[in-house]
């Protein structure tokens, strides 16, 4: 496990990272609030995966800082985050939609002291005010610091060095799950993932661009396919059949419409089996339980 030593009393750099594909007045919006943030950002890195509409002139015109990479065809959010990676030689990466920016103008001196403080620390996840939850507008807590297993790449902050050790996200995923299986894999490396309610988020939540039950077949699936890679024997296949259960329950909960459509994900599942097998590094038991633990319970970091 590398761990970022910063020279002298020189701050950990941060860069943002944002993937984006059709929603100009989205990425617009956030980009101004990147602006408002004080100290700034060391450097800003949008793609722009696959957009038809006028993003990329827009971007090159009104925001000529923005370290700006075109994709003439969309190769999946994943992927653009794993080239932001490669990009960038900042030591943080604060991962961002296109449509969610920080609220606190001291954002980002906040998460380098937080990655100084914590040499272990891989992942920093926030709460996120977001109009697909409305509670959460208003909501005066969030609770307190805790370690996690899951955290959502519209609002993250990540280790650089952590991120490479563990090889990034796997490309082949296209969009979804890439999160919860890059903490598992941190979390056994001997890295850390915490939430902090201290900082928050604010995600829009677009609908442009969304299709729900696309979205839940690419996670159904990558889910699954994360099992494969990373579950060891012989606790494997009661892992998978419980993940497959579990989705179609979640898909049952939508309507019979939804469950009716379950076997599209299980066939793309079994399409990509193959990948599965070529990556397949399964952890050690006792970490992979530890980790299943941490999504489902995360636990209070001791003061």
């Amino acid at each position: 496990m590398a761990v970022d030593v910063p020279g002298g009393s020189r701050p950990l750099s941060c860069t943002v990272c944002i993937t984006t594909h059709n929603r100009r007045d989205d990425l617009v919006r956030t980009l101004n609030r990147l602006r408002e943030l004080q100290p700034p950002p060391d450097q800003i890195v949008v793609v722009a995966d696959g957009c038809s509409d006028e993003t990329v002139s827009l971007v090159e015109e009104q925001y000529p800082a923005v370290d700006l990479l075109a994709h003439s065809v969309a190769c999946g959010s994943i992927p653009s985050r794993n080239e932001m990676a490669r990009r960038t030689d900042c030591d943080i990466m604060l991962s961002l939609d296109d449509d969610s920016y920080p609220i606190e103008p001291g954002f980002i001196a906040a998460v380098r002291r937080h990655f100084e403080a914590n040499p272990t620390l891989a992942i920093l996840s926030f709460p996120q005010r977001t109009d697909e939850f409305p509670e959460t507008l208003a909501q005066a807590s969030f609770g307190a610091p805790r370690f996690v297993g899951a955290y959502a790449n519209s609002g993250a902050a990540i280790r650089r060095s952590a991120f490479l050790e563990m090889g990034g996200y796997p490309d082949f995923f296209f969009h979804a799950y890439e999160e919860p299986d890059f903490a598992l894999r941190c979390i056994a490396a001997g890295w850390e993932a915490r939430f902090e309610p201290s900082l928050t988020i604010r995600h829009h939540f677009t609908s442009v661009g969304r299709n729900e039950v696309r979205t839940h077949h690419r996670h159904a699936r990558n889910e699954l396919w994360s099992v494969w890679m990373r579950c060891p024997w012989p606790q494997l296949p009661a892992v998978a059949v419980f993940r497959i259960v579990r989705q179609a329950g979640y898909a049952a909960s939508r309507g019979a419409g939804w469950l009716l459509r379950e076997p599209v994900w299980w066939l793309s599942a079994l399409k990509g089996a193959h990948l599965c097998i070529l990556n397949r590094k399964p952890i050690r038991w006792q970490s992979y339980r530890k980790w299943m633990q941490l999504v489902r319970h995360p636990q209070n970091i001791p003061n």
